[in-house]
């Protein structure tokens, strides 16, 4: 899942040297945090967070197609 939202992040966002993706065990599942430059973080989370949305959806989608627990993505600027 990591690779996926990568993936998709870099090609969102203007500077793909500052995004971080991280994975991270949860109780309800994996936990996908996504770190990008200040600057594009309305980029990554779009009008009324859609661009997040969508992102969150092709996760888990992605994820229960390998059928794997729950993924969760959160998005922080740095």
């Amino acid at each position: 899942m990591r690779e996926l939202v990568e993936h998709i992040v870099m090609g969102i966002v203007d500077d793909p040297t500052a995004v971080e993706v991280s994975e991270v065990e949860h109780a309800r599942g994996k936990v996908v945090r996504v770190r990008v430059a200040p600057e594009d973080v309305g980029k990554v989370i779009g009008r009324n967070g859609r661009v997040a949305r969508a992102v969150r959806i092709l996760a888990r989608a992605a994820a229960r197609r390998r059928g794997r627990d729950a993924v969760m993505v959160e998005i922080e600027g740095g």
